[in-house]
């Protein structure tokens, strides 16, 4: 969801001229990247949980 909000931000950000289009492009990009591998960690969480070390 806050990842979205992000998107949003930077789509606004791109309508006032405060970045370009090509940052607007690899922070979309980046934002996506980071989605999928957080949505990953969600949907796996088995595979990320520390191991103890006893």
């Amino acid at each position: 969801m806050e990842n979205t909000e992000t998107q949003i931000s930077m789509d606004f950000a791109l309508a006032c001229g405060y970045i370009s289009q090509e940052e607007n492009l690899e922070i979309r990009t980046r934002s996506e990247e980071i989605g999928k591998l957080l949505n990953h960690m969600i949907q796996n969480p088995e595979r990320y949980q520390r191991k103890n070390s006893d």
